[in-house]
């Protein structure tokens, strides 16, 4: 069997893909709350992954799709798509019934201190540095000013059980994305069967909990899904899948604090909200702590291993 590739310090390309995972996944809520309405929140999970998986599909098929060489691998990507698909996708949609965005932003952002001790604790060469520590202190505080004090206060109010929701969504992750490592297949391609094994699941799920596939969508909730599909489901899952094989997890979720700041930047951009100087500060503390992640040894040479 061969061994889990070795993590390198990540490079000026590994910094430039998480921003961009990071936009990606941002303005995916842009997406959503276009499409939500008309499809709900099951059916959107599933027709967005569906589509992500017929987009990576004819990669796949063309490199040689590659499968599990034992039920050892089997099961932990089965696992790995229930984690990093199904569950988190229904419990995030479910919890931002009743949670204001930016509370949900902040309980996300807890995600990255949940990496950090579980890759000190399940893995040997992605430990616990006063460095990463720094890093992570630094994005989260970036959260705080985006989602600003009105979040901290909402935290005492509403649901318990949709807050817990959405830790559950963030622990999911944290251990999905734990799991890659030990999954011997190129990034592409285990993207491609997870997303495959997620629609499987979730298409049931949509059919006992919502009935019928939604029907008549306009062509705003259709290119809204499109996009879904193909961009915040496809190619962000396939970046995500390469950095924490070649990087580490407890360094790429600190691109989970870039999702509300670029959040709130596209509304900006899109919806026409104002520039304040917190959005500024909270970005200028973002990619501090990025920085100070990418820091200290001189970034290596990728391994073939990961190639997709």
């Amino acid at each position: 069997m061969s061994q889990v590739q070795s993590l390198r310090a990540p490079t000026r390309l590994d910094m430039t893909l998480m921003l961009m995972t990071a936009l990606i996944w941002a303005s995916a809520f842009v997406a959503i709350r276009f499409a939500v309405p008309e499809t709900g929140p099951i059916w959107l999970a599933a027709i967005r992954v569906g589509l992500g998986f017929l987009v990576l599909l004819p990669y796949a098929i063309w490199r040689g799709m590659t499968w599990p060489s034992s039920l050892r691998q089997w099961t932990l990507i089965g696992g790995m798509a229930v984690l990093n698909i199904v569950i988190p996708f229904s419990l995030i949609s479910w919890a931002g019934k009743t949670l204001d965005a930016g509370v949900l932003s902040l309980l996300m952002g807890v995600g990255p201190f949940l990496a950090l001790i579980g890759s000190h604790i399940v893995t040997d060469d992605d430990r616990l540095t006063p460095r990463k520590l720094v890093s992570v202190i630094l994005g989260f505080a970036g959260i705080l000013i985006v989602v600003g004090p009105s979040a901290l206060a909402g935290l005492g109010a509403g649901s318990l059980v949709a807050k817990l929701a959405a830790l559950g969504a963030s622990l999911c992750y944290v251990t999905a994305g734990l799991l890659i490592r030990k999954i011997e297949m190129p990034p592409v391609r285990l993207a491609c069967l997870a997303l495959g094994l997620g629609t499987a699941a979730l298409i049931p799920i949509a059919l006992l909990t919502s009935g019928a596939p939604p029907s008549g969508l306009s062509g705003a909730t259709i290119g809204a899904l499109v996009y879904l599909g193909v961009f915040p489901t496809g190619l962000a899952y396939i970046l995500r899948f390469h950095l924490i094989r070649t990087i580490g997890y407890s360094r790429f979720s600190l691109s989970i604090n870039l999702i509300p700041v670029f959040g709130v930047a596209l509304g900006v951009l899109i919806l026409g909200e104002p520039l304040s100087l917190s959005l500024i500060a909270a970005l200028a503390l973002v990619l501090a702590g990025l920085f100070v992640a990418g820091g200290g040894k001189r970034p290596s040479l990728p391994e073939t291993g990961g190639s997709a």
